[in-house]
């Protein structure tokens, strides 16, 4: 059997130039995943729906399950285990938020999570209700309730603000496809007609039925 064909990419992931060779439909997910060897970036439904899989490309949140890898040849991807200061001691910001406000259940969406709100919060540093919500509507949790998650992302704004970190900067990413949020129509927001951040089935707890 022939072997598959590749090409030779450069990923500038975390601050380190990787490169690889990859067939040309290696999704980014899967590059970062298997190649690279960093699962804290998840694979969800694999249609750009979910959110679990979202890195910053430049800067802005992408989908990394609707790329090629070759297609981030040369550009400057951040994931999940990028934020972290590099002596492993602190965690960033926005992951202390999530964890003060206990803006997560099972965790399998929280990386996703994240790094949409490092984007936002680096394009949007003092959000409003409504536009957090907006902001992270792309993006969908299975376990919990919305109401934490808001909190969380309120809580990381403060904690920017008081000058205890600075999220990735956001760059223009050229017209991406994969660029959060998704394309309209793909799903229905989970969120309800008021805009407060919370689902209409979830209960003032902030939990989605019995933990």
């Amino acid at each position: 059997m022939m072997a598959e064909a590749t090409e030779h990419v450069t990923l500038r992931v975390n601050g380190t130039a990787r490169e690889l060779d990859v067939p040309p439909r290696r999704l980014l997910s899967d590059a970062l995943r298997h190649d690279l060897r960093l699962t804290g970036t998840h694979v969800g439904c694999e249609h750009g729906v979910c959110g679990c899989c979202t890195v910053l490309l430049d800067g802005a949140p992408v989908r990394s399950c609707l790329m090629f890898a070759i297609s981030a040849d040369g550009h400057e991807i951040t994931t999940v285990e990028g934020l972290t200061p590099a002596d492993g001691n602190e965690l960033h910001p926005i992951q202390r938020a999530f964890q003060d406000c206990h803006g997560l259940q099972c965790g399998f969406c929280t990386p996703g999570f994240i790094m949409t709100v490092a984007g936002l919060l680096a394009e949007n540093p003092e959000p409003d209700r409504d536009e957090i919500v907006e902001g992270i509507s792309g993006n969908l949790c299975r376990c919990t309730g919305y109401r934490n998650i808001v909190a969380s992302v309120e809580r990381a704004a403060e904690l920017l603000r008081d000058g205890d970190g600075t999220p990735e900067p956001r760059a223009d990413d050229g017209g991406i496809a994969s660029r959060h949020p998704s394309p309209q129509g793909t799903a229905p927001t989970p969120y309800d007609a008021v805009g407060d951040g919370v689902p209409a089935d979830t209960d003032e707890a902030g939990g989605r039925g019995s933990e």
